[in-house]
């Protein structure tokens, strides 16, 4: 095992509502009791954006068309750096929600209230620029 950070991925998942504007999916994680966004490790040999899509799938029933990335978090998990790769990505299936173990909910929200629910301030970095748009390279 190496001394590097833990690597994961995941989207920042949206649809459009019918007055047009984004809707942001958030997940409930009954063992830390949060919601987050869609994210997991990196298996051996896939890509983070692999990663990424499995996870949404995974953990919300949905496929998704990835767009720009977003904000890499990095953050201390139990005690080990962690960077989580993220990208903006349209839900484009009407999937269905399978609670489990790893997710027990799952909340389509307009973006103020998806602010307000995330359970981890950093999070909203991830938000802010899918809401702000891609940044100038």
């Amino acid at each position: 095992m190496s001394g590097g950070p833990v690597l994961a991925a995941g989207c920042v998942l949206w649809r459009r509502t019918p007055a047009g504007g984004p809707e942001v999916c958030l997940v409930h994680r009954p063992r830390y009791d949060d919601w987050s966004f869609p994210k997991g490790k990196l298996k051996r040999g896939e890509t983070s954006l692999e990663a990424a899509r499995r996870e949404v799938l995974e953990e919300t029933g949905h496929h998704c068309v990835p767009g720009p990335a977003l904000p890499t978090a990095r953050y201390l998990a139990n005690g080990r750096p962690k960077e989580v790769g993220y990208w903006a990505a349209e839900a484009v299936s009407g999937g269905t929600f399978v609670p489990n173990d790893e997710v027990d909910r799952l909340a389509w929200l307009d973006p103020a209230t998806a602010r307000e629910r995330l359970s981890r301030p950093g999070d909203r970095v991830q938000l802010d620029a899918f809401l702000n748009g891609p940044a100038d390279a």
